[in-house]
């Protein structure tokens, strides 16, 4: 697997033989998985701590769901749930902070505040900004693929080539923020595991993961707990099944091997713990040399 250096301010991640784990802090009452649970300073900046100390690479903390047909917070209130916690960890831990944000105002206060990643579920799409603020802060952003928005993305998603049409949008998500001057070295790419895709088209995804590595730029992925993973696991047609269940976190493990597996060199995600074994293994796997 190809490494990737990428260097910034006091920061540096070397990504290629080890899968560098991302640990999500969701400072919201109406995620997907833990909406709410950490939507206190106090509780927010614990887990953060935990995370860190569990082994996460990076923190992403968010202040606004992506789940499926959430509504958008404005930037005020997205400022006002983010940046105390950003500022009380960035003192605290020595990793990289991203802030997962659609929007340049909040993105621009979490850097003053610590953070140094911007994670953009839009791809510089909704709010043009946000690559200017990317640009004149020198830091890395995360290019995400997604059909529409949160609040129309799972409303019947269509491709007549799958693979091709996300490897297509992401180049041009790739050209795009560098003409708007961030530098390729800095820009990692995901491909949205369930942003605006069935069962199907997450299976697929995984299962060709490493078709994006002619793109030239570090791959993350982001399965953690996620729809497809309960869609395949529940027990009934009908009824989903908790996102915080042990089964899930199971599935979610098995989901992570794949995607590592098949070219994934970052994975997001809500157990820092678990996912650090499973990919001492993964890992180990991958970088065993034949005989």
């Amino acid at each position: 697997m190809k490494t990737y250096n990428i260097e910034w301010g006091n920061h540096r991640l070397v990504l290629g033989k080890r899968t560098c784990v991302m640990g999500i802090l969701n400072v919201t009452p109406d995620s997907f998985s833990d909406g709410g649970e950490f939507f206190t300073l106090g509780d927010a900046v614990a887990q953060g701590l935990k995370l860190f100390e569990d082994g996460a690479d990076i923190l992403d903390i968010g202040g606004e769901s992506t789940r499926p047909f959430s509504d958008e917070v404005s930037v005020e209130e997205e400022i006002r749930r983010v940046i105390p916690v950003i500022e009380n960890l960035a003192a605290r831990i020595s990793i990289p902070i991203s802030i997962d944000t659609t929007k340049a105002g909040v993105a621009r206060r979490a850097i003053q505040a610590g953070a140094s990643i911007i994670n953009d579920v839009s791809a510089l799409r909704l709010d043009h900004g946000l690559a200017d603020v990317a640009a004149e802060y020198d830091v890395p952003v995360i290019l995400m693929h997604m059909l529409g928005t949160p609040k129309t993305m799972q409303t019947d998603p269509v491709y007549d080539d799958l693979i091709k049409e996300i490897k297509a949008f992401l180049e041009t998500a790739v050209d795009y923020a560098q003409r708007k001057g961030v530098s390729k070295s800095k820009i990692i790419i995901d491909p949205g595991i369930g942003f605006g895709k069935t069962v199907e088209h997450n299976l697929l995804l995984i299962k060709h993961l490493y078709e994006f590595k002619t793109l030239g730029v570090p791959i993350l992925i982001g399965v953690s707990r996620k729809a497809f993973i309960r869609n395949i696991l529940k027990y009934t047609a009908a009824k989903d099944i908790n996102p915080d269940l042990p089964v899930v976190e199971t599935g979610t493990q098995a989901s992570i091997a794949a995607a590592v597996l098949n070219g994934a060199h970052m994975v997001r995600v809500h157990n820092v713990a678990n996912t650090r074994v499973t990919l001492k293994i993964i890992d180990a796997v991958k970088n065993v040399q034949n005989r």
